[in-house]
């Protein structure tokens, strides 16, 4: 069972809830892997670590064009669907736009007079590391600078691999990143907060889940921060609420720390258990 945290937005708790859901989960045993997804900003390391086992390097073939051989036919200008190939006839100018390349392979293919090779370029790097009893801990991280981050969030997915439990915990946000996720998951937790800025953005990740035909809930952090406008919406939707956790100025300092409450508090890791156990339910019914 895949089953990715997400939201709308950033600073909801996704990874709050991401790491204390693992933790628990290898309290009990379980054979599972927490994925951190948010490739442009991982964290997951900051409260949960392993023993470093291997690290893979994401990259892709960017096609660089040899002037001297190009004959300007413009083919490979043709058949480039994403515009990243700069070509200017009259100048005898022709050049990729490594940014806006996709690593499709259609102007090499395209090309008659052999004047495109493919050189990598590295977009990423995804690190394994062994935790506990067997669990593992995979990381995507994109290199600064990349324009998408999607290619290693896929790398990471797929070497989070097939185990009992998988979780993912995703970019913030409704784009690319945030789909790449989702779409692998089979069920979804979205975690929002009591305020009109996360019922706004609750919306759209609704929205979207929904449109990729995910069955999902949502988990309210920092319950009593704001107002009971998200929980009159989620129940008019019909929607599952999951969890509610407090606005608690103990789990601040415990997290601030680098530290998870479910590790130091009892009525945290039954929280996060009964969570756990919802989700598995909810997923079989």
């Amino acid at each position: 069972m895949k089953i990715a945290i997400a939201s709308g937005k950033g600073g909801t708790g996704k990874t709050f809830v991401s790491t204390n859901l693992f933790w628990v989960a290898s309290l009990r045993g379980i054979d599972c892997v927490l994925a951190d997804c948010d490739a442009e900003e991982p964290n997951v390391a900051e409260f949960i670590t392993g023993e470093e086992e291997q690290v893979e390097e994401v990259s892709q073939q960017v096609p660089v064009i040899n002037p001297e051989k190009c004959t300007f036919c413009g083919k490979c200008y043709d058949y480039c669907s994403y515009n990243a190939i700069l070509y200017l006839p009259e100048r005898r100018m022709i050049q990729v736009l490594p940014d806006l390349c996709h690593d499709c392979g259609a102007c090499s293919y395209a090309c008659q007079a052999g004047a495109i090779t493919e050189h990598p370029k590295l977009l990423g790097k995804v690190k394994h590391a062994a935790y506990g009893s067997g669990q593992q801990l995979v990381e995507g991280r994109a290199e600064v600078g990349v324009y998408s981050p999607v290619p290693v969030i896929t790398r990471a997915i797929r070497e989070a691999g097939n185990r009992e439990l998988v979780l993912l915990d995703s970019p913030p946000g409704i784009s690319c990143p945030f789909i790449a996720t989702v779409d692998r998951a089979d069920y979804v937790v979205l975690v929002s907060e009591p305020t009109p800025f996360g019922l706004h953005d609750l919306k759209l990740s609704v929205a979207t889940v929904r449109q990729l035909g995910k069955p999902f809930g949502v988990v309210v952090n920092r319950a009593g921060l704001g107002d009971d406008a998200i929980y009159r919406w989620i129940e008019q939707e019909g929607i599952p609420l999951l969890l509610e956790i407090p606005f608690d100025r103990e789990i601040a300092r415990i997290y601030a720390g680098g530290g998870l409450p479910s590790a130091v508090d009892d009525s945290y890791r039954e929280m996060f258990s009964r969570l756990l156990t919802q989700i598995i339910q909810q997923r079989a019914s």
